[in-house]
């Protein structure tokens, strides 16, 4: 084992504009020479969802290498590590080998970001998707305490991580939730669930079911507390990889995007709210550009500043 030693840290909130409202982030700056073992005791230890590792990049296009742990084991790619990772780094003083542009490697490849004004932004990866067996879904929808009717569509979403995404009736019914995080324990299955706000525009669809209005409708964002207009409401559970419910989730949202924007679910560009049930306030700027590539984006606001010995 290599000798500790003094490492810069920081602590980051992500996907809020305003500290200890979105999903926190450690993230060790230089990892240089910490083994596998290190890592995954740390990320443990700050019981955090995720922690990051940032090292020198082995691609050459690559402006970082990062490596992503949750409590219970490494992952691929990870949303919100990405966004608090890049904060982190351009604070440290890291420079982009090309203007306005970072390149994130790590375990799922290279993952571009871009930044908008204070805000940064990733490309979504490319995303597999499959129809889930109609015995798998019943089972996903008895832990989560949802009946056949809530339920619009389900996929099963890989972009790295592999969701279970769920698209219910409406926001209300999402954030009633009471999981049987045991089950979906035992079922290994991350499950992802997302719900139109109520606040819709139906009157074109007066011949549809209010189900299909809700899901399909020209809709209108509805306004919360902080003065967003919530376009879809989130909610992640991970019981899985140790993490009951996440705050705010960032790969969730870009393969829930992915799906829902392709098949007509929700518009091009939206607004995503997510960590009500745990009293954060998570928004997630979504976008589709005009090349077709997802863009997930969101605030980042450092909360401790300083250093770790590892």
């Amino acid at each position: 084992m290599n000798p500790m030693k003094s490492r810069p840290f920081k602590q980051v909130d992500v996907f809020t504009a305003t500290a200890y409202r979105g999903n926190p982030l450690a993230v060790v700056i230089d990892a240089a020479g910490l083994d596998d073992a290190t890592m995954q005791r740390f990320a443990q230890w700050t019981n955090l969802s995720e922690t990051t590792f940032l090292l020198p990049p082995t691609e050459p296009t690559a402006d970082y290498r990062v490596r992503i742990f949750t409590p219970g084991g490494e992952l691929p790619f990870a949303g919100h590590p990405t966004i608090g990772t890049c904060h982190a780094w351009l604070e440290a003083g890291g420079k982009p080998k090309v203007a306005g542009r970072v390149v994130q490697q790590c375990g799922a490849g290279l993952v571009p970001l871009r930044r908008d004004g204070d805000r940064l932004a990733f490309a979504a990866p490319p995303l597999k998707r499959s129809a889930p067996s109609p015995a798998l879904l019943a089972k996903v929808a008895g832990a989560l305490g949802l009946k056949a009717q809530q339920i619009i569509a389900a996929q099963v979403l890989d972009n790295g991580p592999v969701w279970f995404g769920l698209l219910v009736e409406d926001a209300d019914a999402v954030l009633a939730l009471q999981p049987d995080h045991r089950m979906l324990k035992e079922l290994g299955v991350k499950a992802g669930v997302a719900g139109v706000p109520a606040a819709v525009d139906i009157s074109p669809l007066i011949g549809r079911s209010n189900r299909e209005a809700r899901a399909f409708g020209n809709r209108k964002a509805a306004e919360y507390d902080d003065g967003a207009k919530i376009d879809l409401e989130v909610r992640a559970f991970a019981e899985p990889i140790g993490v009951q419910e996440d705050p705010v989730t960032g790969s969730l949202n870009a393969s829930l995007a992915e799906w829902l924007i392709a098949d007509g679910h929700m518009p091009e560009r939206y607004l995503a709210a997510q960590g009500q049930c745990l009293g954060r306030a998570g928004r997630v700027y979504i976008e589709r550009d005009g090349e077709g590539k997802i863009w997930v984006g969101g605030d980042a606001v450092t909360c401790v500043d300083g250093n770790v010995t590892l």
